[in-house]
């Protein structure tokens, strides 16, 4: 698993453009300039790892396009030692930056195949969550209840309530809301039971699937 100088230099071009789309936290910037996006992807897409595009990973589900995954960590506000619940590990490669962040990440997938995989990628890259599950993202982890901060990776058309219940007085949940077209949109919960909503613009997510039983 090779990480070279050609792939840090593409990294180093990769924060340049996600700068010029806007993206100023440091921390963010930081991270993704660290991580070998390259590793997260099959060998065949390596040549274009380092472009600001989405990426197939099997299971029907995609790894995000940087920007994205940049925009989604910059509206989390995170700060170190936050607990982030992640639904959606996928390829892990948010959750890889919400560590390099400082991040103590708990994250959930329900395809099993990317599960394994991605479990599997973690130690060989020092990439240390503190807890990956294998399960329904919308019943989120009720056990490691609350946290800081909560991101969601597929595109939900409701913001699933058990994950609202799970969130810090103070804590933000940043989701894409919408079928084919998602907004997305970040919750702040006030007390118990206020919230505060705030919409940052159009974007495209596979879906955020629920276990029916």
């Amino acid at each position: 698993m090779k990480d070279t100088g050609k792939h840090q230099g593409l990294r180093n071009q990769l924060v340049s453009t996600l700068q010029q789309k806007g993206i100023t936290d440091k921390i963010v910037l930081e991270a993704i300039s660290k991580i070998p996006r390259h590793l997260f992807l099959d060998s065949s897409f390596e040549d274009y790892a380092y472009q600001d595009k989405a990426f197939p990973i099997g299971a029907g589900q995609t790894i995000s396009q940087p920007y994205t995954v940049a925009f989604q960590s910059q509206l989390l506000e995170v700060k170190k030692e936050h607990k982030i619940l992640e639904i959606g590990t996928g390829s892990g490669y948010q959750t890889a930056v919400l560590c390099t962040m400082g991040a103590k990440v708990y994250s959930v997938e329900r395809q099993n195949e990317l599960f394994k995989k991605t479990a599997a990628l973690f130690p060989k890259l020092a990439i240390r969550p503190k807890h990956l599950s294998f399960g329904d993202g919308y019943k989120g982890l009720p056990s490691y209840a609350p946290f800081d901060g909560i991101i969601v990776t597929a595109g939900a058309p409701i913001i699933p309530k058990p994950l609202m219940a799970q969130l810090k007085i103070g804590g933000r949940l940043v989701i894409p809301l919408g079928e084919d077209i998602q907004i997305m949109t970040v919750l702040i919960r006030k007390n118990e039971t206020q919230f505060e909503k705030h919409e940052f613009g159009e974007f495209r997510f596979v879906p955020l699937l629920e276990d029916k039983n």
